[in-house]
């Protein structure tokens, strides 16, 4: 368990005191990211069970790795990479990709994985994700959650770039379509800059 003094500390010192065998620090690290990246799954598909597993595995294979992290980008961007790729194994094994489009189509959308005001527009999209095909709420959850960019994600899907980019962009128009607002209201609007660290 975590003490009061790790909880003080910015990720990249409890990462550095983790790679030092500082046990307690990384569990700070867990105890702060693991909503995030177990969200990060269930919005790839997983069922709750196999995002706590697969989360359970992304973080062990994290503090395997701590050294390796040095801060460049933030923790949680880091260790939802890993979670990210450990699903993507996991559905590649499970025959579940069906690329069917191979069409080049650039999209630089963002979605937000958090911020002030983001519980109620992370619902509706959730419920949005849900509504996409299997294979287009991958590729946008790779881009848009892991932060892979297009290219990344082609490589970890062993999938075309133009295709995934397909997929990105008919997952984007059919969000932005969802979460409309309706005539006359405000509402969420994909597309728009709202924290995520995807790129192409």
């Amino acid at each position: 368990m975590a003490s009061s003094k790790h909880a003080s500390l910015h990720d990249v010192e409890l990462a550095a005191l983790s790679a030092a065998g500082d046990r307690p620090a990384f569990g700070e690290l867990v105890r702060r990211h693991g909503s995030a990246v177990r969200g990060l799954l269930r919005r790839m598909g997983a069922q709750a069970s196999l995002a706590d597993d697969l989360a359970q595995d992304a973080f062990l294979a994290a503090f395997e790795s701590i050294a390796e992290f040095r801060g460049e980008g933030t923790f949680s961007a880091w260790v939802r990479r890993i979670a990210a790729r450990l699903y993507v194994k996991r559905w590649r094994k499970d025959g579940r990709l069906e690329f069917a489009q191979d069409l080049s189509d650039d999209s630089q959308a963002e979605i937000g994985s958090g911020g002030e005001g983001a519980a109620a527009s992370r619902i509706d999209l959730d419920e949005a994700l849900k509504g996409l095909g299997e294979t287009e709420r991958m590729c946008i959850s790779l881009c848009y959650g892991a932060g892979l960019s297009h290219a990344e994600a082609a490589e970890a899907l062993n999938a075309p770039l133009g295709t995934v980019k397909s997929h990105v962009k008919r997952g984007l128009d059919k969000l932005r379509s969802r979460l409309a607002p309706p005539e006359g209201g405000s509402g969420r609007q994909v597309g728009q800059s709202s924290g995520a660290d995807a790129h192409g």
